[in-house]
């Protein structure tokens, strides 16, 4: 089982807070376009619809701390995903993504989750993962857990069963619990190490000292890349290009 990071930039605006006090992160909202990516088996954008259930993974620009993500974790196709989000639909119907990010677990409109990144085409970096038919009977429920468990606090420190959350472990969370306590996407050990040379990296040294608490390495944990490549999910749509994602 490979080692992996956590995904912890879903509360970026939190981590940048602790690591720079000064950055800030402007959020396109409303009268976003949106244009989808036909990529190879990817759906085209006039045929793509969202569903409840669908995982948005996202490839957000928050600096020293998503860097260290990407470097010790691996998305779909080399996708550099640092957060993600299951698509639901409020009292209105309209879609919003419920995620686990700096004010703790949240429905958030989905046009607020689309405009955090861009690429350079000013594309939102998010691609869609929906769950293979075994497993889309886990939807419903997995979605009444993700509900019941919004207002809870966002898990900073990354530990399993502390009932906080970060983003990737609410998705391990609402689908362990809709799956009768079986996991459908494996915890695996974390590591904050660069892969290169083997020593923390220092983004990381720097959060956990601000936080005085010690690096939870090779403690059991999960992270966006990772369920992005889970055998469970098929990689559907693009809104469009996350850094480091090969088409071919």
């Amino acid at each position: 089982m490979s080692s992996s990071v956590l995904c912890i930039a879903g509360d970026f605006m939190h981590f940048l807070g602790c690591l720079t006090r000064t950055r800030t992160l402007v959020l396109l909202a409303a009268g976003l376009s949106v244009f989808g990516c036909n990529r190879g088996s990817l759906e085209k954008e006039s045929t793509f619809a969202l569903r409840e259930g669908d995982l948005l993974f996202q490839d957000l620009d928050c600096g020293a701390v998503c860097d260290a993500i990407e470097k010790v974790t691996a998305g779909y196709k080399g996708a550099n995903f640092s957060h993600v989000g299951i698509a639901a639909k409020d009292v209105n119907h309209n879609f919003v993504v419920i995620e686990a990010s700096q004010g703790g677990v949240r429905a958030t409109p989905l046009q607020t989750f689309l405009g955090r990144s861009f690429d350079r085409q000013h594309r939102p970096k998010v691609v869609v993962g929906r769950l293979k038919p075994a497993f889309r009977h886990l939807i419903p429920l997995a979605l009444k857990e993700a509900s019941a468990l919004k207002g809870k606090p966002y898990d900073s420190l990354f530990v399993i069963d502390n009932d906080r959350y970060y983003c990737s472990e609410l998705i391990y969370e609402i689908f362990l619990r809709a799956n009768n306590n079986s996991p459908v996407f494996p915890l695996q050990p974390m590591t904050f190490r660069d892969p290169d040379t083997g020593v923390t990296l220092a983004a990381w040294q720097e959060y956990f000292l601000q936080l005085e608490a010690s690096i939870p390495e090779g403690r059991p944990g999960i992270n966006a890349g990772g369920i992005s490549r889970s055998p469970v999910l098929t990689i559907v749509y693009a809104y469009g290009t996350p850094d480091g994602w090969k088409i071919r």
